[in-house]
């Protein structure tokens, strides 16, 4: 069975997978045990599975476990901790910018990867970088308060 390396959360992991096209995310959430990543459409529309590829904000339901080797993998249990979570994750606690929880990592990790490439966003850009992940609870305005506030930091 083909075995596929790659660095979760800043240590080297690897999974064995029969399908070399078995969505990452099968992956994180099975034999990795992880539970930030969220089935959500499997289409990569919703945004609820996204996780960073080499710091860049990727849906894991539609990458291919093959395409995950050898890369830098950061899931929401790799940002922070529930004694120190990561500025994004406690700015999303202080502006309860989370209802269901179910767009939670979706938008806390889409957030990460902005704050990573523009540190001060504007508004317009919190909301471009988002407008992928969807949210039916309707906590937007919160979620952008946090990403505005994460940005502070």
């Amino acid at each position: 069975m083909p075995r596929y390396t790659f660095r979760l959360n800043g240590r080297p992991v690897s999974v064995d997978s029969w399908d070399p096209a078995q969505p990452l995310l099968y992956a994180l959430r099975g034999p990795l045990a992880l539970h930030g990543p969220k089935f959500g459409c499997g289409l990569g529309q919703c945004g609820a599975c996204t996780v960073l590829v080499d710091k860049t904000a990727t849906r894991s339901c539609t990458l291919p476990v093959n395409r995950a080797a050898g890369r830098d993998i950061t899931t929401l249990e790799g940002l922070g901790t529930p004694d120190k979570p990561d500025a994004v994750q406690a700015a999303f606690i202080a502006e309860q910018a989370a209802q269901c929880g179910y767009c939670t990592n979706g938008m806390i990790m889409a957030a990460k990867a902005l704050l990573s490439q523009t540190p001060k966003p504007t508004t317009d850009q919190i909301k471009r970088a988002l407008e992928g992940n969807l949210c039916r609870c309707g906590t937007h305005t919160r979620i952008v308060r946090a990403v505005e506030r994460a940005s502070q930091v």
